[in-house]
């Protein structure tokens, strides 16, 4: 430290001693600085800055293993943190690119590829499934020839709610699953009732190949993750030979996490849950859902924000939201009018994992959230965040 000091010391000397040499004056020439004056933080960039603390605050609290959010805001990555680690009681911390399973958050995807492809003419939301996928059949005939993509893609099908979600979980390939929907019990015609799907919702991954000749995980590469450089993305099983930077799921035992291996469960479902992001993927998802990307037109963006079905949700989905009634389905989105503006959202969950994505085009911005111990932070995170900032112009910060 002392020979830092005697060598800055030395230097200003040297300076001074050149600098009246040069100007040939009697005295020194002294050079003064002008004054480097900072902005101001603005009211978001606060928020963003106690938003930071909250999440650390959480996250230690509830003793999470690893966890990483970002927001964007007015067309910019205006925050990105990783915290914990990737896996329990090692030095393997998470990072910008560790993946994350994205779980129901992938529905996202497969409604905005459904769009793209009706803005590219090769189909349209009012298609009957039935012309594409002619082995299709349903416990009624009315459902069986009335259903559409979009009712696909809406949980409108008139099938009771989550149906064979039991062979999902039990390892059956989707055509197998799909063949046994003639015996799911129907509630409603195609269009009326919201029912959450993964199995049926999931048809639009056959569909599309057939469309495109491109299977589902290349479509998504081709036609999103590549335009959008989210290098880390993918759909499907995670191959660790490819990406040692994967975030590995942990389960909650008596007192403490403890790791589990990665496991294939719904990855047999695709569009369902079968996508797999870092944090800084799901920035760039993000900014081209506001609108900052050519990849997306506006008119299709628009599709995604118009409601198709309202939702009754149950209390404990939006128990940490303040009071709302209004809240809808789109195209593997959910739509909520929240304080005056509207939130396109969706959470995720597999085992091990949680996921959370939200954004508010009327603001331009949004949030995502990615954590490999799943608890009550995921919940919480996105309407804590929507809170303080739709509260920004009454705030006194």
């Amino acid at each position: 430290m002392r020979r830092v000091l005697m060598a800055t010391v030395m230097t200003v000397i040297m300076t001074l001693l050149l600098t009246f040499i040069i100007s040939g004056s009697d005295e020194p020439a002294v050079h003064t600085d002008p004054e480097i004056s900072m902005p101001a933080p603005t009211k978001e960039e606060k928020i963003f800055i106690s938003f930071s603390d909250y999440i650390r605050h959480t996250f230690d609290s509830l003793e999470t293993v690893g966890a990483a959010y970002t927001i964007v805001y007015d067309n910019r990555v205006a925050a990105t943190e990783t915290l914990g680690k990737r896996i329990l009681d090692t030095e393997e911390p998470v990072d910008e690119h560790t993946v994350f399973r994205l779980a129901s958050v992938s529905k996202g995807f497969a409604g905005t590829m459904a769009a793209m492809l009706e803005d590219k003419g090769l189909l349209k939301l009012d298609d009957h499934v039935i012309d594409y996928y002619p082995g299709l059949r349903l416990k009624d005939s009315v459902n069986t020839y009335g259903l559409t993509i979009q009712h696909v893609l809406s949980h409108t099908t008139g099938l009771i709610p989550h149906a064979y979600d039991n062979l999902v979980e039990a390892g059956y390939d989707l055509d197998s699953i799909i063949k046994r929907l003639q015996d799911v019990d129907i509630s409603a015609p195609p269009g009326e009732v919201y029912s959450y799907q993964n199995v049926l919702f999931s048809i639009i991954d056959p569909i599309s190949e057939k469309l495109t000749g491109l299977t589902y995980p290349e479509l998504l590469r081709q036609e999103i993750f590549l335009p959008l450089g989210m290098s880390d993305a993918s759909a499907g099983k995670i191959d660790t030979t490819v990406n040692p930077n994967i975030a590995f799921p942990h389960l909650k035992g008596r007192s403490s996490y403890f790791p589990v291996n990665l496991n294939e469960g719904y990855y047999n479902v695709l569009p369902a849950a079968g996508v797999n992001a870092s944090i800084s993927d799901m920035a760039k998802w993000l900014l081209a859902l506001l609108g900052g990307n050519e990849t997306f037109r506006t008119d299709m963006l628009e599709k995604l924000c118009t409601p198709v079905i309202y939702t009754p949700l149950k209390w404990q989905y939006t128990r940490h939201w303040e009071p709302f009634r209004e809240r809808y389905y789109s195209l593997g989105w959910r739509i909520y009018d929240y304080k005056g503006r509207r939130i396109l959202y969706h959470g995720g969950y597999v085992r091990g994992y949680r996921a959370e994505i939200a954004f508010c085009p009327e603001e331009q911005v949004g949030i995502a959230f990615l954590q490999n111990s799943p608890n009550g932070m995921a919940s919480r995170v996105v309407p804590e965040f929507f809170n303080r900032f739709f509260e920004r112009s009454q705030a006194n910060l």
